[in-house]
């Protein structure tokens, strides 16, 4: 049964079959109660249209057998007296019940002196000729000249002059309203299962065509995860709802995927480059020492092995950022974390007001590090610092006296790896990752970071963070 309902289209339609399916026989069953309860109140409607016109009749002093309502072709017609014994009924009257008696012809007079103890009272005080505004209605069977059918009967009081309180009793036959209600009932039971078999026929091959999209979407992804081709994408259908809606975001995703996975390939191929050279350096320095010890150049191998250091943290902290290191909510002074730095460096004047962030010192301490050597290396004579508030953003802003950054690589200067032509050199220019690191950790904090144009002329390092 798994197995039988384990795809989407199995379950829509048998969901939807199920739910035509009950709201047809809910349907059908008020059909059915309405159809019948309309056409017993017919019945019962004609049942005492007669009754009261034999009841008009005894009411004008007609005697029994004068009746024109007892001849039996409109149904049958009982008369008792106030104490429930047959008076009249209809010719050819066989068998009866529903009523109050059972009997099928008149009583004798003998019969009639009998019973006066067995008298009811009656709840409504009628006068004489007047007839009862309400009846009973009841169901029950009569036998008619040898046709047994099934009846909807009427009872009407009348008050006569000289034979007291009278209950006309009149039938009408129920023959319609069963033909009827079995007719309905037959329709319903051949055409429901038609009208079911052509709701899950239609709801099968809208499903089929309305899931063909995400058949073909499923296909390409697994040929894309076969080939590991990041370049190819999913199909999109041209129908402007869920499913392509669902095929822009599956090619969206693979776009940023194929982005990430060749930025991490372009960065284990500008790692290893950027490594190749301080360690190769160093493994040439040790083995002309090892040769020739009065050749050692300690302080080059020293510096190369800082190098070497800080390619490593750089390195580090840029894997833990890409794995979605988050920073801690520390408080943190802008303003002081900015003339610590300052006073580690010449030449760098602040101007800072006071301005506290929520992050990690750490990681700030870092990116103000990196502009401050950034500006260093390539200013002049003067690098400054300011610190101040802008609406609910904190900003630090690190400028320079230098060439400036040109518009075009405002924004490839943070990139990983990359050094403009003027600071190509490794020992000047250093790896290229202190940029891509600070923008990296001001967008890990909901900040921003970007280059433009300083007030000396040279470039100008804006830092936005949330106050905290």
């Amino acid at each position: 049964m798994r197995r039988l309902f384990g795809s989407v289209r199995a379950r829509a339609t048998l969901g939807a079959t199920l739910v035509v399916a009950v709201a047809l026989v809910a349907a059908g069953a008020a059909v059915l109660l309405s159809l019948r309860s309309n056409l017993i109140g017919e019945a019962g409607t004609q049942a005492e249209q007669s009754a009261r016109a034999v009841a008009s009749e005894l009411a004008a002093g007609t005697p029994y057998d004068k009746l024109s309502g007892l001849d039996g072709d409109d149904g049958p017609v009982q008369v008792l007296d106030e104490h429930k014994r047959l008076v009249a009924a209809s010719e050819d009257l066989q068998k009866i019940s529903g009523t109050d008696s059972d009997r099928v012809k008149p009583q004798p007079p003998a019969a009639l002196r009998g019973d006066e103890d067995d008298a009811d009272d009656h709840e409504e005080a009628l006068e004489p000729g007047e007839i009862a505004g309400e009846s009973v209605f009841s169901n029950g069977s009569a036998t008619i000249d040898g046709e047994a059918e099934d009846y909807r009967f009427a009872a009407v009081e009348v008050e006569t002059q000289d034979r007291g309180t009278l209950k006309v009793y009149a039938g009408s036959p129920l023959a319609a309203e069963h033909g009827a209600v079995r007719s309905a009932l037959t329709v319903m039971l051949i055409g429901f299962p038609l009208l079911l078999g052509v709701v899950a026929g239609v709801t099968w091959l809208v499903t089929r065509r309305a899931l063909r999209p995400v058949e073909g979407i499923r296909s390409e992804m697994a040929a894309i995860t076969h080939s590991q081709d990041l370049a190819r994408r999913v199909p999109e259908p041209d129908t402007h709802d869920e499913i392509a809606r669902l095929a822009s975001t599956t090619n969206e995703t693979l776009a940023a995927l194929e982005t990430s996975v060749e930025r991490q390939r372009r960065f284990v191929a500008d790692a290893s480059h950027e490594l190749r050279s301080p360690i190769a350096s160093l493994r040439t320095q040790l083995e002309v020492a090892a040769a020739h010890p009065e050749l050692l150049d300690l302080d080059g191998a020293v510096e190369d092995t800082v190098r070497l250091q800080r390619l490593a943290a750089d390195l580090l902290l840029l894997a833990r950022l890409d794995a979605g290191e988050r920073p801690n909510d520390a408080r943190v002074d802008l303003a002081g974390m900015a003339r610590e730095e300052a006073e580690r460096r010449t030449g760098v004047t602040v101007d800072a007001e006071p301005v506290n962030v929520a992050g990690s010192r750490g990681q700030l301490g870092r990116v103000l590090a990196n502009l401050l050597d950034n500006a260093q290396r390539h200013a002049r004579s003067a690098v400054t610092v300011s610190v101040r508030r802008e609406g609910d953003l904190a900003v630090v802003g690190v400028a320079d006296d230098g060439d400036g950054v040109p518009e075009a690589d405002r924004e490839r200067i943070f990139e990983r790896f990359v050094r403009l032509d003027a600071a190509r050199s490794r020992d000047d220019g250093g790896a290229g990752l202190g940029l891509a690191i600070a923008r990296d950790v001001a967008v890990r904090h909901g900040g921003t970071l970007t280059a433009g144009r300083g007030p000396a002329g040279g470039a100008l390092f804006e830092l936005r963070l949330p106050l905290a």
